[in-house]
């Protein structure tokens, strides 16, 4: 199978748009250096021909890449490698619990709301320790970074404990700092899951990224001496500026 039959039947098995496909692919063209910084990059009609798609698939495609500054395009002259996307991973998703406590360095916590609501539903179908709560306080938040949203999360707290947190807390504190200090609450169990997503409309628009890119699903659960669950977050990161690591001995 040549690799123009291969892209093309790549883009056709997928459910995500072909032209966000197509950014993607021509994004890693771009990263390996396929197409190095200067390259002057094929045209619409040649790059519809080997991936076998339609031209308008192609530009969607293009304009993206244009935005992100990595092309540029020139009339009568043709379109150019301008730069190789960013790889500034300065998201580090720890697994340890004293790292996990600290907040990312000059982060800023975005409150979106703040309300009542019932314990997560999708912890009902999951094999995770503990017991809900009676309530929780349901805190949408966004994190920054340099200018850049780089997680959105909803964290679930137990409303009895959210009741005794400091002023300000949720303003400035990682979704297990909120719950490490409780008073007569100790932790006794704490448990984290990672899946790989892509983003939808939503995530899309509020991390101001491409629908369809990479996203890393982080669940976080924490289980106090009674069994029962304290905290529950569930945090997407963008998968452009994230690192998972994992310390193995």
């Amino acid at each position: 199978m040549t690799a123009e039959t291969s892209t093309a039947t790549a883009l056709r098995k997928s459910a995500v748009s072909r032209y966000l496909q197509l950014a993607g692919h021509f994004r890693r063209r771009i990263e390996t250096g396929e197409w190095p910084v200067g390259h002057r990059i094929s045209t619409v009609v040649e790059l519809a021909e080997e991936c076998g798609v339609a031209g308008m698939t192609v530009r969607r495609a293009l304009d993206i890449l244009e935005k992100e500054g990595l092309i540029e395009r020139f009339r009568a002259k043709g379109t150019f490698v301008r730069e190789t996307p960013k790889k500034d991973l300065w998201c580090d998703i720890r697994t340890d619990w004293s790292a996990l406590l600290n907040a990312r360095y000059s982060s800023h916590i975005e409150v979106l709301s703040n309300d009542l609501g019932p314990a997560p539903h999708f912890l009902a179908s999951e094999d995770w320790p503990g017991r809900p709560a009676r309530q929780y306080r349901r805190l949408r938040r966004r994190y920054w970074r340099e200018g850049a949203p780089f997680m959105l999360a909803d964290v679930y707290i137990d409303e009895t404990a959210y009741k005794v947190l400091p002023e300000g807390s949720a303003e400035r504190l990682t979704a297990l700092r909120l719950v490490s200090d409780l008073p007569g609450r100790p932790i006794a169990n704490a448990q984290q899951e990672l899946t790989i997503l892509s983003a939808d409309l939503t995530l899309a628009s509020e991390l101001s990224v491409p629908q369809g890119a990479p996203m890393a699903r982080m669940v976080r659960l924490a289980v106090d001496h009674d069994d029962i669950r304290v905290l529950v977050a569930d945090g997407i990161y963008r998968g452009d500026s994230t690192k998972l690591r994992l310390k193995l001995k």
